[in-house]
């Protein structure tokens, strides 16, 4: 339907009037080609649209087309193994058609000729309510995705089939007090609305990611929030790809959001080789990919976010743990920025919209652990870890502050110890998780009574290292004790056979939670040893020679689930001196 002429094009910003019809936030079709857009503000009959592709070419005049619909994404079997761009457009087959994204071109999310294996675990008669699973498609051998009763919608069942489908086609039939309603292997939500759940949990549970020094000094829980900022080649996209590849979540979402095409062509390459910690399968299996890079239109960075994270909550919704990542937000704020400026908003600072903190906040608020809904009362998670690319690290950007206001957990990264070829390059004295007391309990009961003092007495002796390096800076080595001497060498054991990591190591690239209590142990209980021994007149030099320290530096190659190797390392300490 025409509903509308193209009177201002300023970028990637239309502004059409004839558009009294029209409601905040429909999805309209611009121009001849019609290329898409949404409605983001409307004064009268004139309305202002954010057009998520290249807008060259478009005139005075020209068309505008409604849908009477907001920005939607798909829900359903497909998703899985998949890559979208920001609005949801299947990049694999778009590729079919052409090499290149083409102007208007509108290809459904969700593969319509794909037949799904439909099994049915509700018969005829029953009542369901929203969030109950009414059956399951095996979409991948890692994943059962959980066909589930759309929002709104309860009632009995009228008509239940067993078999193949396509997204399209009717699984059955509701009877509700406003008549029969079909059901499908899809259903469509908006991407502004976050999609509602019964109760909101206190999250308990810590989402492992293998990384040492986040997992035992700066934990995320599951369904927690985290902000990763730092300087350009400090490693926020490879600590990201990190978490994605290890995490024990059993669904991803990874949103490359503005970032470098190689970065994310690194991701497409690598993913479908690597391999589930757990099953052994193609990580694939259980990943969908959300590709925004920095050569594509800047308004769908914008979008990109929000189509993300409805994908999460969906799969959250059925019950299971999802981790989303967003590399980077820097790049989601700048387009808000840029279309900002174009509607002569009044700036807030540095020139980014007054309203910035509110969309980082509504955005890092549709993370937690929550009952589902459903008479099964499933309890999901949503973790979202999101990257931030300050310029030049500086961590007063606004972007950085307004993120910090709404994350429990900041990893602060150093280009310093990037360059020192130290990763992660997470910088242990500026990082901090508010997680820590929600964490303690879990770690007593499943890990180690002395997990949190044997975590605190590191992190203190990291501090206290800081401290003596500002000494020995000022007046020199000699001048300090031979205890401070000490823990200057234990410091130094801790960062380098403790947090710093290799990706590349089959060993070392993931470190169980139960191996990063005894790896931090040994070295807590080789200082303890040692300053009990130095106390009793042995030599630093004595001490510090010892060959155990060798083998503390090796413990990162003793196999997972071998610990009776560290306690027998753990004996040696005990008998050194």
């Amino acid at each position: 339907m025409d509903i509308g002429k193209i009177v201002k094009v300023s970028g990637p910003l239309v502004q059409a009037e004839g558009m009294k019809k029209s409601k905040m936030f429909d999805v309209v079709r611009v121009g001849e080609e019609r290329l898409i857009g949404e409605i983001i503000r409307l004064e009268g009959d004139i309305a202002s649209i954010q057009v998520y592709e290249e807008t060259e070419g478009l005139k005075v005049g020209d068309p505008v087309f409604g849908t009477g619909m907001p920005l939607m994404v798909e829900l359903g079997p497909g998703l899985l193994k998949n890559i979208f761009d920001g609005i949801q457009r299947p990049l694999s087959q778009i590729e079919k058609k052409s090499d290149f994204i083409i102007r208007g071109i509108d290809i459904p999310a969700l593969d319509r000729s794909i037949k799904w294996d439909f099994k049915p675990i509700v018969k005829k008669g029953d009542y369901v309510e929203t969030g109950d699973v009414i059956g399951v498609v095996q979409e991948t051998p890692l994943i059962e995705h959980k066909i589930i009763v759309p929002y709104g919608i309860k009632g009995q069942i009228v008509e239940i089939k067993e078999g193949n489908f396509t997204v399209e086609e009717e699984i059955g039939k509701v009877k509700t007090e406003n008549g029969e309603i079909p059901l499908y292997l899809m259903q469509k939500w908006p991407v502004r609305r976050p999609r509602p759940f019964k109760k909101k949990l206190e999250p308990d549970t810590p989402l492992v990611t293998g990384q040492r020094v986040i997992d035992t000094l700066f934990p995320i829980l599951k369904g927690g929030t985290a902000c990763i900022p730092g300087p350009f080649g400090s490693g926020k996209t490879v600590v990201l790809h990190q978490i994605a590849k290890w995490a024990d979540s059993e669904i991803v979402v990874y949103i490359g959001c503005g970032e470098r095409g190689n970065e994310m062509a690194d991701v497409l390459i690598e993913f479908p080789k690597l391999k589930d910690p757990n099953s052994g399968r193609p990580l694939m299996e259980r990943t969908c990919l959300i590709a925004n890079t920095s050569n594509m239109p800047v308004a769908a960075r914008e979008a990109s976010i929000y189509t993300g994270v409805t994908i999460g909550e969906y799969f959250r919704d059925m019950g299971y743990s999802v981790a989303l990542m967003a590399d980077s937000t820097s790049r989601w704020a700048e387009a808000l920025r840029e279309i900002s400026g174009r509607m002569e908003e009044m700036p807030g600072e540095e020139g980014y919209p007054a309203y910035l903190g509110t969309r980082v906040a509504s955005f890092y608020e549709r993370a937690g652990k929550v009952i589902c809904f459903g008479k099964e009362n499933k309890i999901g998670s949503l973790s979202l870890l999101g990257a931030v690319s300050p310029p030049g690290g500086d961590l007063t950007d606004p972007v950085v502050q307004m993120t910090l206001r709404v994350v429990k957990v900041f990893w602060g990264l150093d280009d310093r110890l990037a360059y020192q070829r130290h990763f992660p390059a997470i910088n242990w004295l500026t990082s901090y998780s508010l997680y820590e007391r929600n964490i303690e309990k879990y770690l007593k009961e499943n890990i180690a009574e002395d997990f949190m003092e044997i975590r605190n007495e590191a992190m203190a002796l990291l501090e206290r290292e800081a401290e003596l390096l500002e000494i020995v800076r000022l007046v020199g080595m000699e001048t300090l004790s031979l205890k401070d001497r000490l823990i200057l060498e234990i410091a130094r054991s801790i960062r380098e056979d403790f947090l710093h990591q290799s990706a590349f190591d089959e060993m070392d690239a993931y470190t169980t939670l139960k191996k990063q209590y005894y790896m931090l142990k040994t070295i807590i209980l080789f200082y303890r040893v040692s300053s009990s021994a130095l106390e009793k007149g042995k030599t630093l030099e004595e001490i510090l020679k010892n060959p155990v320290r060798e083998e503390i530096a090796r413990m990162r190659y003793i196999p997972e689930k071998n610990y009776e190797e560290f306690l027998k390392l753990h004996e040696k300490i005990l008998n050194l001196f």
